[in-house]
């Protein structure tokens, strides 16, 4: 069964952009070497919430949790992920289905 990773992306304008660019770069190659395809990238966000503004949406479906897992607890995950925690607030969820 399709797992999908969906991750709210705020951006801190003090902090620019450049660490979490040079993230983004580097992060798309080692998701797509675990199955994971990219079904949304975008900053055109329209937030129907007072409480919730992200300023970048993302999300990835891999074909199963399994790949979701082995992605995110990679080494090659694990040596670049300082770069987001340090450059953006991202929260993520996983959801499964079709």
């Amino acid at each position: 069964m399709s797992c999908y990773f969906l991750i709210d992306t705020y951006i801190d304008d003090k902090r620019g952009r450049g660490q979490y660019d040079d993230y983004i770069s580097k992060v798309k190659p080692i998701v797509e070497s675990f199955g994971g395809e990219y079904i949304l990238r975008s900053e055109n966000v329209t937030a129907l919430s007072e409480s919730r503004k992200p300023q970048r949406v993302i999300v990835i479906r891999f074909p199963n949790r399994e790949s979701l897992n082995a992605c995110f607890s990679s080494e090659e995950y694990k040596a670049i992920e300082y770069e987001r925690a340090e450059s953006v607030d991202a929260r993520a969820v996983i959801a499964e289905g079709i």
